[in-house]
């Protein structure tokens, strides 16, 4: 459209200067506003919106409550025109729609004509809503919620169709991504969207609860139900809701409902199994724990374990008893005892190996299938779980669970039968039966003893040894490092021996020592003690040992792995030379005492322990006087360090400087001189002994008799005071136990014999002589040390003082050079001076008046300095010289031209 040109119309505020002068010719302007609707580029469906709030107002008024056939054509405008999906911002108008036609589906004649416009509209609610503005999902996402949430809340209504539309629609709408919703200037929401929205609804907990009113409805049931699955397949939000409504409870108390499509099992197990995946297992558990669940679950596994040969159907066998697994877990005193379930779980695990009459393993086989095969290892799971129960006990040893078990006790073979587990598949079950066996042989030690378990065990533990020809499979987490040897065999046979010895039956340890079992394992020790652990065990343990010390405290459990290394070294290394002599080759003893540097206190013992014992080896000395820490800190200055901080822990008593501070409790700690002496049994270790075992200063001193208390390097004085008390440590504590009998012999008014009464009075005179005499080699190494830095301060001050007197006699000398030149008198004095000076250094003082003296002096010279009459010449003049001769004649001499070079002038200069 173009705009106009008008005259301006009159203004009396204009001056006559303006009123005059006419106004510029304006250029018109042209406006043309085109919209992409205007030239037809727009793509997809117009929207044709209609007045939402009349067409509530006409269902709810009531003058006009009774037109019919008006409401039933203002719906189906309302369908036609929102086909492609309804606008955000008008689902509270769409809502409240629903909300009255579902109130008057109910005893009304026209309910068929309601109900399918019902229908319709929910159907359109199964697409994405529409937003005119990317910020609309924001602005009305709480709109959005509520309004999915009155989705479920329909299902109120009693109509199996409308219930039916309701879960299509959420399915669509969770799940689907339309294929064809464009609208003119409009967008539909994202999927990712639409699950947020449904996670923060309440829609799952509503669907829960409404299973309760279609009990007798299964269509519709299983369309609920297969919402839930979606709903709680990756969504834990959904998950927790469903169980806020109790849902495992409600689905599982009817698993075996009649169905006669076979889907309510399978999608309620599937329900189960993403709850307990993404929900609360604990909560899910609790749900379980009752005596319908229970009941429901046994009858589902059997049914599906007798009936169903399908490859689903032993998936679902399997997923419903890793369920039942779990509740045995959480809750150990669920009903399994009293619902049967136990006993028929004793049963299929055991029916191959132990045969029975029971009708139910009549024809039951289990193949070689991987489910199978599954099945068979989570039966013997379960059980161990179930036997924390000790109600479920007598139920195993009843089924022959020992008896099944220890069938697998056995040498592996290379081949197996037609109906046999093939031998990667025997061997896994071998080993997992072997480790449920660790777990049950100390519950059930009389069913050990009937299925003669030692001999079952000594006979493999012979197997793996021997010389047979086996390569192991090395599957599953048993089986771990035995690819192509017995490892796994003879790791799982050890583990339960020692869970056999660990129970203490004396008939049990009996019979094992009977049958030999302490000559066979130490034979075999003794021909494969270098071999059991070796070189490559040493190098794994190096390996760890180098572990960087500030992971220590990093919270990610380093400091066990680091310990579990030094437990290592001290039980699998320290004893064999041939793995010593290659842990010291790789600096193991380096790497220990790294570590006892860094490490926290609580771990000294342990590494102090491990190092004491590798002293024995001769070599080990020599790599703990060689080693260097922190700034250049020697392992002995470690050591004592070490023993200053645990005497500082005890609350010793010492000076200032580390001496004796109490020569009559020169070892006993704070604790130790609080609790004083009592008078115990002589069963029972005084607090003296215990002592000794309560903290490092036995180990240390103990490694110091090792490397010696002499010509230790990197040593302060302070740690030469430190040494001398823990040279004399056993002394002491010698000494400490006397003291402690003395006073015990006091404290009960016991009166020793005079020949005992002198030798504890002299024994007691020993202890303080001696003590004395650490105090005062202590003072005198103290005192030395005084002496020393102050000779050392003495000869500090005489360099300064050194450095000052330099300065000063430069400054005199500088001062007197200003004095003679400003003042002539100074001058001449020093003159004379310097005169009277040459003539004190000659030898003879006569000289001058000899006929050959030569005056070499200038006279009358106003200076100190020695001057003459000579001149000093760098250079000859080339106009003197003529320059270079080019060639010497011996006879004629120098008659011959000269080569004329340029050269540098030279100049003349006196001094």
């Amino acid at each position: 459209m173009a705009a106009i040109e008008t005259q301006p119309a009159f203004n009396p505020t204009m001056t006559t200067t303006q009123a005059i002068m006419p106004d510029k010719p304006r250029v018109p302007i042209v406006a043309h506003i085109i919209t992409d609707d205007d030239i037809g580029i727009l793509k997809g469906t117009k929207l044709q919106p209609i007045n939402l709030s009349r067409v509530v107002k006409l269902l709810t008024d009531p003058h006009s409550v009774h037109l019919v056939d008006r409401h039933i054509n203002a719906l189906q405008r309302l369908v036609k025109h929102y086909q492609k999906g309804f606008p955000m911002k008008d689902l509270v108008q769409v809502f409240k729609i629903l909300n009255v036609c579902s109130d008057r589906v109910a005893g009304q004649d026209e309910e068929p004509l309601f109900e399918k416009l019902i229908c319709d509209i929910l159907k359109i609610c199964s697409l994405p809503f529409l937003k005119e503005k990317s910020s609309d999902e924001l602005v009305f996402e709480q709109i959005v919620t509520e309004s999915v949430s009155q989705l479920g809340y329909l299902m109120r209504v009693p109509s199996r169709d409308i219930r039916r539309q309701i879960c299509d629609t959420l399915v669509a709408f969770y799940s689907e991504k339309p294929t064809n919703q464009d609208v003119q200037k409009l967008q539909a929401t994202s999927l990712s969207y639409n699950k947020r929205v449904i996670e923060n609804s309440d829609v799952s907990e509503t669907l829960v609860k409404s299973l309760a009113l279609l009990e007798k409805d299964v269509d519709i049931k299983l369309a609920v139900l297969n919402v839930l699955q979606h709903f709680s397949k990756g969504s834990a939000k959904n998950c927790d809701q469903m169980l806020r409504a109790d849902a495992a409870t409600t689905i599982c108390s009817h698993l075996m409902d009649s169905d006669p499509t076979g889907q309510l099992l399978f999608r309620s197990v599937e329900i189960l199994w993403n709850m307990l995946e993404n929900g609360d297992q604990g909560q899910l558990a609790e749900q379980l724990n009752n005596l319908t669940c229970i009941s429901q679950l046994r009858d589902a596994f059997v049914y599906q374990l007798t009936q169903s040969y399908s490859h689903y159907g032993r998936q679902l066998r399997n997923d419903l008893l890793v369920i039942t697994m779990l509740v045995a877990s959480k809750c150990p005193n669920a009903p399994f005892v009293e619902t049967g379930f136990a006993k028929q779980l004793t049963l299929f695990a055991t029916f191959q190996e132990v045969k029975s009459h029971n009708a139910l393993v009549k024809h039951l086989k289990l193949m070689k299938s991987h489910e199978d095969f599954e099945l068979k290892k989570l039966l013997f799971s379960i059980l161990v779980t179930l036997s924390k129960d000790p109600t479920v006990v007598p139920v195993l040893s009843e089924g022959h669970l020992m008896l099944a078990l220890f069938s697998f006790v056995r040498a592996n073979e290379n081949t197996s039968g037609p109906r046999e587990w093939t031998p990667a598949q025997f061997e896994e079950i071998q080993l997992h039966a072997m480790s449920c066996l660790c777990a049950l042989v100390p519950l059930m030690i009389e069913d050990y003893m009937t299925c003669q378990g030692s001999t079952r065990l000594l006979l493999l533990l012979e197997w793996c040894v021997g010389e047979e020809d086996f390569g192991g499979h090395g599957n599953s987490f048993h089986g771990s490092g035995g690819r192509g040897n017995k490892r796994g065999q003879m790791r799982h046979c050890l583990r339960l021996l020692r869970s056999v010895v660990s129970t203490g039956d004396e008939g049990v340890l009996q019979d094992l020592s009977d049958q030999g079992v302490i000559n066979q394992i130490i034979s075999k020790l003794s021909n494969k003690s270098s071999e059991l652990f070796g070189v490559d065990g040493v190098e794994v343990i190096i390996h760890y040992l180098r572990t960087n010390s500030k992971f220590l405290n990093s919270g990610l459990g380093h400091h066990r792995l680091l310990l579990s290394a030094v437990d290592c070294v001290w039980c699998a290394v320290v004893g064999c030379y041939i793995t010593e002599d290659f842990f010291l080759e790789k600096e193991g003893v380096f790497l220990l005492i790294d570590l006892l540097e860094v490490c926290p206190k609580n771990t000294h013992n342990l590494i102090l322990g491990c190092l004491l014992d590798l002293c024995e080896n001769p070599k080990t000395i020599h790599h703990i006087h060689t080693w260097r820490g922190k700034d250049n800190c020697s392992a002995a200055h470690l050591f004592c360090e070490i023993y200053r901080n645990e005497e500082k822990d005890m609350g010793v008593k010492r000076d200032k400087d580390g001496a004796i501070a109490d020569i009559t409790k020169p070892l006993m700690g704070a604790l130790q001189e609080y609790q004083g002496v009592v008078p115990l049994p002589a069963s029972n270790p005084s607090q003296s002994i215990v002592d000794v075992s309560e903290n490092m200063r036995a180990k240390l001193y103990s490694l110091f008799c090792k490397i010696g208390w002499s010509d230790l390097s990197g040593l302060t004085v302070e740690d030469h005071v430190t040494l001398v008390v823990l040279e004399k440590y056993l002394d002491f504590k010698m000494g400490e136990v006397w003291t402690e009998i003395i006073q015990e012999l006091h404290a009960e008014n016991v009166r020793p014999v005079t020949p005992d009464m002198e030798a504890i009075e002299a024994i007691s005179r020993g202890i303080e002589e001696r003590a004395k005499i650490v105090a005062g080699t202590q003072y005198e190494l103290l005192e030395a040390q005084q002496n020393q830095d102050a000779l050392d301060e003495q000869e500090f001050y005489a360099e300064i003082r050194e450095n000052h007197r330099q300065k000063e006699k430069a400054l005199n000398d500088f001062t007197d050079f200003v004095a003679r030149t400003s003042n002539y008198q100074l001058l001449k004095a020093a003159k004379k001076r310097q005169a009277l000076s040459i003539e004190a250094s000659l030898m003879g003082n006569r000289y001058r008046e000899k006929d050959n003296f030569h005056d070499a002096e200038l006279k009358n010279t106003n200076t100190t300095t020695f001057c003459s009459n000579l001149v000093l010449v760098e250079s000859t003049p080339l106009s003197l010289t003529g320059g270079p001769l080019s060639k010497y004649d011996t006879k004629l001499g120098t008659t011959q031209p000269r080569k004329i070079l340029k050269q540098k002038l030279t100049t003349m200069s006196t001094k």
